[in-house]
């Protein structure tokens, strides 16, 4: 292959963009043959193309959360490879789900496969997907453990077919330790079939440019990534930055505690020139609990936020190439840098949400006009298990309810979407109800939720799940219940995370943030999911606005909750109107 060989703009742009859809096209494919609704109805999952060095060259429109720790997931597979002294053959489909090779948190199982075409190696097609139960003692894989040890089934990788052939006894150990086996076999298929599509598209422009033109073209998508990203950066202002927030707890109580307890994150964000400095030192310790986050986790936090913040309209393919201008820098053995064994199943979205969010903050000191609010800043994750009622059979269920989205400089927040490293869907209620033994008794937008401001924050979701027939294995998974999502330049914080159980007699308690119960049958779980928060004083917003925002019910009308420093907000509805 020629180093010094340029791709004419015509060819470039044609293949960059059939790279592009080869990764889509591995997501209609898995949506459509996966069995679990977190992943057919919610879209839990993110598909990618990879050059032969483990780069993403390609990610489909997926998760922002594994913008930084795919590409770890396909070189922890080239490097295992590597290792053995081992090469690669057409037919072979790798598996592994371990957080400290290139993983995420365990549920979160990747499937790597190498493509070829005429027997030379053009890169690998990655489904990082989440099953909803990966074993551990608690269904669903939720429970506030104190080492990963017990998170559930972690697989190093693995070669789960050589050449085309299924080693059964790799898929023996992995279908012995998941509840819902046949359930976890389908959405298995899914990302295998998902990546044969990518694989045969790679072959398929191998065969029309040849090998070579091709291996080039992905080289240079990403050296474009790169050059845009500076190219936007040296377009903002330079200067430096820091924030500090605490998060709610780990799920580990101390004996006679009541609730867990917070700690800190510090983060501090330097630009020069088309680079970016980003360094959490004074982060707390690595905690008891799974709220320790990988460093490729911290990396997805903070890749989400830049790319958000100096790439608003999406100019820039998402691929490797992007974050060569940024580095991370975070302290070893902290909760934003886990050391073995340390349990870290809830940071993988949790921290990476308080990352993202706590990067807006920090870029606020010198580029506040691209920055947004804290939006809700969890993924209120409830899960489910047990036996269903009405077959016999066991169950898991994994959902993320949504909650607010920040206010932006000029224009309010968005109510009950999946904001920042998310990118989920709702789980319609019919699949829900036909899949599992609950029932559903409301799901609505939680009025005034949302932070005061001149942009107001978008408000939340809350929801009551009625559980039917037998008792249910629950874990909860939450943040933003001790600190409320901040609000930018004036605005104010949008409302908290509460959570509830409702038992048959009752009674009623209010849960933590983290960790197992039982739900008996009959009873409830009530999410409150944190709005967000707003951006500018709340005097600077228009009446008009406030006008409605009044009407429609999102600012108490006797100012308690939101005061937006007026003594008659009835005289802004009638003024309003007028």
């Amino acid at each position: 292959m020629n180093a010094n060989a340029k791709t004419d703009p015509a060819t470039f742009e044609i293949v960059k963009n059939s790279l592009y859809a080869a990764a889509e096209e591995m997501k209609v494919v898995l949506a459509k043959t996966a069995y679990s609704p977190i992943l057919k109805a919610a879209g839990d999952y993110s598909c990618g193309v990879f050059d032969v060095t483990g780069n993403m060259v390609a990610q489909g429109p997926d998760l922002p959360i594994h913008l930084g720790s795919m590409p770890d997931a396909v070189k922890a597979v080239i490097q295992g490879v590597v290792e053995r002294s081992d090469e690669f053959q057409p037919g072979d489909i790798f598996i592994h789900n371990d957080p400290y090779f290139g993983g995420s948190h365990l549920p979160d199982v990747n499937v790597v496969s190498p493509a070829f075409h005429d027997g030379l190696l053009l890169g690998f097609a990655c489904v990082r997907a989440h099953w909803p139960d990966i074993g551990s003692a608690t269904p669903g894989s939720y429970g506030a453990v104190t080492e990963i040890f017990g998170e559930g089934l972690r697989l190093p990788p693995v070669r789960l077919y050589a050449a085309g052939v299924l080693n059964r006894d790799v898929d023996a150990i992995i279908f012995c330790n998941v509840r819902t086996p046949d359930e976890r076999r389908g959405d298995l298929n899914a990302q295998i079939a998902a990546n044969r599509r990518g694989a045969a598209r790679l072959s398929e422009l191998a065969d029309k440019y040849g090998p070579d033109v091709l291996m080039r073209i992905m080289g240079e998508v990403m050296d474009y990534s790169e050059s845009m990203m500076r190219a936007l950066l040296r377009d903002l202002p330079d200067g430096e930055g820091s924030f500090e927030d605490f998060c709610d707890g780990d799920g580990i109580l101390e004996p006679g505690a009541t609730e867990d307890e917070t700690f800190i994150v510090r983060i501090k964000v330097t630009k020069t020139g088309d680079h970016l400095v980003v360094d959490f030192a004074g982060s707390d310790p690595q905690v008891a609990g799974p709220m320790n986050a990988p460093l490729s986790v911290t990396a997805s936090g903070v890749y989400t936020s830049v790319k958000m913040s100096v790439d608003p309209t999406g100019m820039i393919p998402p691929n490797s190439g992007c974050w060569r201008s940024v580095t991370v820098i975070a302290p070893e053995g902290s909760v934003v840098n886990a050391s073995f064994p340390a349990p870290v199943v809830y940071a993988n979205h949790e921290m990476s949400h308080r990352i993202s969010d706590m990067m807006f903050g920090a870029l606020a000191n010198f580029m506040p006009d691209r920055v947004m609010a804290c939006s809700q800043g969890t993924s209120a994750i409830l899960t489910l298990g047990g036996v269903d009622y009405r077959t016999g059979g066991r169950y898991v269920s994994y959902e993320t309810i949504k909650g607010g989205f920040g206010a932006r400089p000029t224009k309010d927040g968005i109510n009950c979407v999946a904001s920042g490293i998310s990118n989920t869907m709702n789980t319609p209620i019919e699949v829900l109800e036909m899949s599992f033994p609950v029932r559903v008794e409301y799901y609505e937008i939680t009025a005034d939720s949302g932070g005061a401001g001149k942009y107001r924050g978008g408000c939340a979701a809350r929801r009551a799940w009625r559980i039917l027939g037998n008792d249910s294995q629950a874990a909860v998974c939450c943040e933003r219940t001790k600190s409320p999502p901040f609000g930018l330049a004036g605005g104010r914080a949008g409302s908290p995370m509460r959570i509830t159980l409702e038992t048959p007699d009752g009674a009623s308690r209010e849960l933590i943030s983290k960790g197992g119960f039982t739900a008996p049958a009959d009873s409830r779980v009530l999410f409150e999911v944190p709005g967000s928060g707003g951006y500018g004083p709340p005097s600077e917003r228009d009446p008009k606005s406030l006008g409605n925002d009044l009407r429609d019910g999102y600012v108490s009308m006797d100012g308690a909750r939101r005061d937006y420093g007026v003594a008659d907000p009835q005289a802004l509805i009638d003024n309003a109107e007028n």
